[in-house]
């Protein structure tokens, strides 16, 4: 280990081999760093956070302060953070409300400066969120999505697989797999997102199958329940379909059009 000499580090808190703790860094009670994981100065980690390996923490971050929740009350909560993460300078994730709940961030993500992960925010594996973004409460977001700057997105939102949303929107709705999101003015559903489908290795049949369920939902004269039931009957159903109908049908806040 190399934990610098000016770093504070809780005599309870468990840190594996290889870690490296930079100067002036707090580390509290009930903390467990992962192998391999680098820390830089001034960062603060406190409560009960479990951090995997290998991930880089930069200047200033701040893991495991209690929620910004009226209606907690001091409850066991934690931060899980994964593998292989980047989380960069004034990043800021939050421990959960309610006994024994969670705030979780997968593996291989990237959370860029300022951005903020509120109580009960889980976030998948191999996510980037861009600067300034602020996710409230309970948001979900899935595997693979892009959040770009300054996205604002309300609390209990979810976000799907392989979503893009588009800088400076404003997230009431949830973000439906595999699309494009402008929400500067509402959820707005601007297109499938085939670039990013393409550079996560979707064949073009996977891509035109995908197309074809883009249509039905945004495209033709049809309530979602009804193009749900098109979904269902007219295409197959992979494991892209299934997922995209599964996402829809436990929607609570409804989709972007």
């Amino acid at each position: 280990m190399k934990i610098h000499t000016s770093a504070i580090v809780h005599k309870e808190a468990v840190i594996d081999e290889d870690v490296e703790i930079g100067p002036f860094s707090i580390i509290g009670a009930g903390v467990k760093i992962g192998k391999g994981t680098k820390i830089g100065s001034n960062v603060v980690i406190e409560g009960n956070v479990k951090i995997g390996k290998n991930n880089q923490i930069l200047h200033s971050a701040v893991i495991g302060f209690p929620p910004q929740d009226v209606k907690y009350r001091g409850e066991n909560t934690e931060v899980v953070i994964g593998n292989n993460n980047i989380i960069r300078e004034f990043v800021t994730i939050h421990r959960a409300s309610g006994e024994g709940e969670k705030t979780v961030l997968g593996s291989n993500c990237f959370l860029m400066a300022y951005s903020h992960l509120g109580h009960n925010v889980k976030v998948g594996d191999n996510v980037i969120i861009a600067n300034m973004s602020q996710l409230a409460g309970y948001v979900e977001v899935h595997d693979f999505a892009f959040i770009s700057g300054a996205v604002v997105i309300h609390q209990f939102c979810r976000v799907g697989k392989y979503v893009m949303i588009r800088g400076r929107s404003r997230l009431g709705l949830d973000a439906i797999p595999y699309t494009i999101i402008d929400g500067v003015e509402n959820t707005e559903v601007k297109g499938l997102n085939v670039v990013g489908l393409r550079r996560n290795g979707f064949s073009d049949e996977r891509i035109n199958i995908l197309k074809k369920a883009y249509k039905i939902l945004f495209r033709q004269n049809l309530n979602t329940s009804q193009a749900v039931e098109v979904l269902e009957k007219e295409l197959p159903q992979n494991e892209d379909i299934k997922y995209l109908i599964e996402f829809i049908k436990r929607s609570k806040r409804g989709i972007g059009k």
